[in-house]
This record gives C-alpha cells, structure tokens and sequence, in this order.
C-alpha cells in the first residue's frame, strides 16, 4: 500500500494579490499620516500610564478586595490598548469596522480555546465578589480541607494540616459545597462518651461536668450533657458545648483527657463491645 502526503502550497496568484494589495496601502499613506499616526500612538500609551496609575491611586483608597485590584487594572489595561489601537489603525485610513470584526473573531477563537482557562477566570471573579472564605480561614471544599493562604484568579490555595499545599482550580471550588469553620467567632464541639451499665447516671453526669470545666468552654452559652442512647454493652451520653473556633481541637483534645481523668477517679468504666457467652449444663 503506497501512502501519499500533499503540501498546502499557497496560491501564487493569492499571495501576489495580497502583497499588492499591501503595497497599494502603503503607497496611499503620506509621511503626514505616518508621522500623525506615531504622535497618536505615543499620546495615547502616556495617556493611558496616566489612567492606569490614577486608577491603582483610587483603588489603594477604595474598600475593593486586594485580589480584585490586579484583575481590574488589566481589564482596564486591555480596554485602553485596544482603544489605542483603533485610533492609531484609523489615522492610517484602514476600516476600523473590519479591523473591529477581525479582532471579534480571534477573541471568539480564543474564548473557545480557553474555556476551562475563562471558566476559572469567571469563578475566580465570583469568589471575590461573594466572599464565601477570605485569607486565614479553614475550609472543607469538595475533599479537600485546608487553611486558604491566597486566592488567585485561576486557583485557590489551601495549606492542609500535614503543611500539603493544594492547589484547586476555581471552577471546582465553586461547583463544590464550601464549609467555612472560621467565618464564625464560635464553634459547637459535640462528643460522644459510653460508660457502664453499673455507673449511676448523675454520677457520670458530674464527672462529664468536671471535665467540661476548662476556660475554652464559653460559660455564657448553653451546656449539653444527656443521656441519649442505651448501646448493647454500655451506655452514651452527649456532651455539646460552645468554644471560641480558634480553641476547637485544643478544647476537643483537653476535654476528652479530662474526661478519662474523671472517669478513673469515680471509679466508672468506659466498656468497649464485648459478648457475655453463658453455658448451661446439659440436663441428664
């Protein structure tokens, strides 16, 4: 089997046309409109310096968020060169509404080249304006969970608690729920505690109370301390309490060796499953 390959080769005659077509336009422009066109393009990239800085001046003044002011400063840049563009193009007597169409059709095909770019750009852009977790705050997005340490417009970083650095795109982060746990001054620990069946209920409950007597427990906020279920070997109380959300796990941690502490001194037993087998003599 013979595999032949062809060349694109373009049209002479195209090619030909084209730089005739190019050499007519050069022609036609006179040394005033060259001249003409460079004082333009030189006016405009001051005029636009100048925009540029007064706008980062009002911006450091503003309340926007800091991870907005670069994303502003470039769309505005954008939008400034290409005015500039226009204007330059248009001293030079080319169409400014074909240019307009050409550049219309290349950001098209851009846009289609870069969507899941544009989609992270777009989320990104949300994530500031809506401000579901800022800088400092320990999140849960999707599966991953991690102190946010920067909020770029493609990406958010996380710094997890093993000090792993995450990057997710902001198109995930987005489409997934997001759990705040510092948004809030205060947070809501909730335990679990079996002890057995032998162990007097108040006697229980005074032990978990002493164990509950720690400062990070916020004294003006409801105290939870129930018996709430009768397991197969022992019996679970519920323990909730409030703490400030910066003391969470060091008041998770204190409270549940507090808890062993209080058990042991009263005498009460934490029991674990276990299966009781009773024999029974075989009548004769």
């Amino acid at each position: 089997m013979i595999l032949s390959t062809t060349t694109m080769i373009p049209d002479t005659a195209e090619v030909e046309q084209n730089l005739s077509a190019l050499q007519k336009f050069l022609d036609s422009v006179s040394l005033t409109k060259w001249i003409t066109a460079a004082v333009l393009l030189v006016v405009c990239l001051l005029v636009t310096k100048l925009i540029l800085k007064g706008q980062d001046k009002l911006l450091g003044r503003s309340k926007l968020d800091k991870s907005l002011h670069g994303l502003t400063r470039s769309f505005t840049k954008i939008l400034l060169l290409f005015l500039t563009v226009m204007v330059v193009a248009g001293s030079l007597g080319i169409d400014t509404s074909s240019l307009l169409a050409v550049l219309s059709v290349a950001g098209l095909a851009a846009s289609l080249a870069l969507q899941d770019s544009l989609a992270n750009l777009a989320s990104g852009i949300n994530i500031l304006l809506t401000k579901p977790f800022g800088v400092g705050d320990f999140i849960t997005t999707g599966t991953y969970s991690g102190t946010v340490e920067e909020i770029r417009i493609a990406y958010t970083r996380l710094n997890t608690p093993e000090n792993q650095v995450i990057l997710i795109p902001n198109r995930t982060v987005t489409a997934s729920v997001i759990t705040n746990y510092s948004i809030e001054g205060k947070r809501r620990l909730d335990l679990t505690v079996s002890a057995s069946y032998n162990a007097p209920t108040e006697l229980v409950k005074e032990a978990l109370y002493e164990a509950l007597d720690i400062p990070p427990v916020l004294r003006d906020e409801p105290i939870f301390v129930r018996l709430t279920g009768y397991g197969d070997s022992a019996i679970e109380y519920t323990l909730r309490v409030w703490v400030p959300t910066e003391q969470y796990w060091d008041a998770r941690f204190d409270i549940l060796e507090r808890i062993r502490a209080a058990f042991a001194a009263r005498g009460i037993e934490m029991t674990y499953p276990h299966l009781n087998v009773h024999l029974a003599e075989e009548a004769r």
